[in-house]
């Protein structure tokens, strides 16, 4: 027996964006420009629950010595050369111009000068030019920051935070007229849980934007906030529409290793800095592995790790950057050597422990140049669009300007094809349900779920897969998934509950994926 709670709150909107990093804001804050009227869902209660908020490296440009062609080409290099070359041709024509007009003309981010006059370009792993721009070592949060006060000030720009979506809302699916299946299929806004208030409300919109960010929260060591669970690639899956790539996870070579670090990220311009990997009894190892050595893409770097940790029995390596480097610590990387010195680290002085980190999904819901996906009303832009430019490893630094670029394509196509109006009589469009009798929610209960998939993703789907890890990972997975399932459909509705469904789907998703693909391209390497 089910019940319908009384209270079922309806927001309309022209456009409804999920998600608040870098991608979702630019949205939001191009689309306010072009007139229309936005809602804007977040899941944290500011914009620290972003992966933009922890960036550390900075945003790709072009630098001093620098053309398009050759970042063209570092792109294609890094991708595995399965990158989507009308994509990247778009990302390469189009960047700088949003850097400029958004983030230094309208937003005045602060980058890092060499001069009063010159813009300073830091190194990372992959590039052939300095060509990253940078504030210090803390770009993404000082860009989120700036675009969340912008958005603050727009009348037409509504914030809701501490908002969880739960299931987009699509025609004919969640219809209650027969002859909805006579539509295309096509999407109409979401269902979105108030963490605070716990009641589930209808956000109503002709179009809607996914930016919800990545899903590197779903293995035990990540860079991501643990909120990154890749609710955006449940959603768009369950309401139909296509996913691509999703065996393409770059791990991140180099986070801290410390039991209270919780993941925290040691930029890879550190090493673009100078800084060197060394075993733990100071060798180093890199020139073993690439001819780049240090400065090798991510994909290289995480596996020479992940190799060398298992050589030496040990659970981190050391990254050595007061031996080498080429500036003032401090001045370049304040944030870093604050937080290491917290947990007793001094940088200037001594290697950092470090170990590889679940980082990006570079697979995701398919996407045209212009941000649309498969189903009708639905865009995707950021992480959890798969727009083709990275291919099968994203080059270091390309995501935010991907994120900038395509909010801003995508908000361009929705108002060049804007018609007034709600597509779909609403009165049809069904509410949400609740079970009548709730089961209690155990908080053990979750935390185990969410140590098994993680454990299970780390040590079977992890940096190096074999066939036999890939099946003992899906045989695990989808019997959790029965269970949590049926969990989900008994227990009151808990932000809680609705991560952990959309956690176990996409834990299976990435499984999946790496099974069916036994061809290692990238950040998806197979051993058999």
């Amino acid at each position: 027996m089910i019940k319908k709670k009384p209270e079922q709150e309806e927001y309309y909107s022209d456009l409804l964006i999920i998600g608040g990093g870098l991608a979702g804001a630019t949205a939001a804050l191009e689309a306010a420009g072009l007139g229309l009227e936005v809602n804007v869902v977040v899941k944290s209660s500011g914009p620290e629950g972003s992966n933009t908020y922890w960036a550390q490296g900075g945003i790709v440009s072009f630098g001093d010595d620098d053309d398009p062609e050759l970042l063209k080409a570092d792109i294609l290099k890094a991708g595995d050369r399965i990158n989507n070359p009308e994509a990247v041709e778009v990302l390469v024509n189009e960047g700088q111009r949003a850097i400029e007009r958004i983030l230094i003309n309208e937003l005045k981010i602060p980058f890092a000068r060499s001069s009063p006059e010159k813009l300073d370009y830091a190194l990372e792993g992959g590039h052939s030019r300095r060509r990253i721009l940078h504030v210090e070592d803390a770009t993404g949060r000082i860009i989120s920051t700036a675009l969340m006060n912008r958005l603050r000030q727009l009348p037409n720009v509504h914030l809701f935070f501490d908002h969880t979506a739960v299931d987009l809302l699509t025609v004919p699916h969640h219809s209650t007229s027969p002859l909805s299946y006579y539509r295309e299929p096509c999407c109409l806004g979401a269902y979105v849980l108030d963490n605070r208030t716990r009641k589930v409300k209808k956000f109503l919109a002709p179009n809607t934007i996914l930016a919800t960010g990545g899903c590197g929260a779903v293995y035990q060591f990540t860079s991501n906030p643990k909120t990154t669970i890749g609710a955006g690639y449940a959603m768009a899956l369950r309401a139909g529409a296509r996913i691509v790539n999703m065996e393409y996870i770059q791990f991140h070579p180099t986070s801290l290793y410390h039991r209270e670090a919780d993941g925290f990220l040691i930029s890879e311009s550190v090493r673009g800095e100078g800084a060197r990997l060394k075993t733990r009894d100071g060798r180093t190892f890199m020139e073993k592995y690439s001819p780049q050595k240090d400065l090798a893409p991510r994909d290289e770097v995480a596996r020479a790790i992940y190799q060398e940790m298992i050589n030496t029995n040990s659970s981190f390596v050391l990254l050595d950057l007061a031996g080498y480097a080429r500036v003032d610590i401090k001045k370049r990387f304040p944030y870093i050597y604050k937080t290491c010195l917290q947990y007793g680290i001094d940088i200037t002085r001594q290697p950092i422990p470090v170990v590889p980190a679940a980082h990006f999904c570079c697979g995701g819901v398919l996407v045209d140049t212009r941000g649309r996906s498969s189903l009708r009303g639905l865009y995707a832009v950021g992480e959890v669009a798969c727009s083709g430019v990275h291919g099968a490893n994203r080059l270091a630094s390309t995501s935010l300007l991907e994120g900038l670029v395509w909010a801003i394509r995508a908000v361009r196509h929705i108002a060049e094809h804007f018609e007034p109006g709600f597509p779909y009589n609403p009165s049809h469009l069904r509410p949400w349900y609740y079970p009548e009798n709730e089961e209690e929610i155990d908080p053990a209960l979750i935390h185990q779920d969410w140590a098994t998939i993680r454990s299970t993703m780390w040590n079977y789907a992890g940096i190096i897969r074999t066939t036999k890890r890939l099946e003992r990972a899906r045989a695990d997975l989808e019997y959790l998934k029965h269970r949590i399932d049926k969990f989900y459909r008994e227990a009151p509705m808990d932000p809680e509950i609705v991560d952990l469904r959309h956690g176990i789907q996409v834990a299976l998703m990435i499984t999946q994926a790496a099974l069916a693909n036994t061809e290692s391209r990238g950040c998806h390497f197979r051993q058999g």
